[in-house]
């Protein structure tokens, strides 16, 4: 079940960049370390629901309902302009304070659950990747999905963080050039934008 085909298929997938890693990418650049992770964390736990709909069947119900696509394909991109207004206005600005680390975390956390959580492309990825790796002979074939799901979601905190951390370092290197940090949001800013754009008018 855990094969080799299954977990380099898997690392392929999570190190193309997609909008949890440059939010992850992002977070790491514009604030820190901790924020990064806190980040990191949110867009994993954000793949929960999508797993979730496919160990259950819920996606090939979701495939066939055009209009519940199109709404949580509308909402996503809503959500992503939102962020791409959010980190346009905020470019260059200086991290939170000591004392607000904790709830700002979380909110972090927050943020990238609902970006995982309102992309649809996501459940219809799972209806058709992780079948693929389940043995024909398994027994327990929840069981083999739950398995494989997790070690998905393993991998993804892993390498998100690991991007993550890395944005951080180098944030530390230029955070005292505002004008590069700012350019910087700004950059991330219309990928957001972007990306937004490329959902709305996606098909599935």
């Amino acid at each position: 079940m855990i094969t080799l085909s299954f977990i380099l298929t898997a690392l392929v997938v999570v190190l193309i960049p997609g909008t949890g890693v440059i939010y992850t990418i992002n977070t790491g650049l514009s604030k820190n370390a901790k924020y990064a992770v806190a980040a990191a964390v949110g867009c994993t736990f954000g793949i929960v629901p999508h797993m979730a709909a496919c160990i259950l069947g819920l996606s090939a119900i979701m495939n066939m309902s055009a209009k519940v696509f199109m709404v949580i394909k509308y909402a996503g991109a809503a959500y992503l302009l939102y962020l791409a207004w959010k980190t346009w206005t905020t470019a260059g600005s200086i991290e939170f304070g000591r004392d607000t680390i904790a709830p700002q975390c979380i909110h972090v956390a927050a943020k990238g659950i609902v970006l995982n959580l309102l992309n649809p492309k996501l459940t219809l990825f799972f209806l058709s990747f992780l079948p693929q790796f389940i043995p024909a002979g398994a027994e327990n074939k929840t069981q083999c999905m739950i398995i494989l799901s997790l070690i998905f979601m393993v991998m993804t905190l892993v390498l998100f963080t690991g991007y993550g951390l890395l944005a951080a370092v180098i944030r530390n290197l230029v955070v005292q050039r505002k004008s590069i940090m700012k350019n910087v949001g700004r950059g991330f800013a219309c990928i957001f934008a972007g990306l937004a754009v490329k959902l709305a008018l996606e098909d599935r």
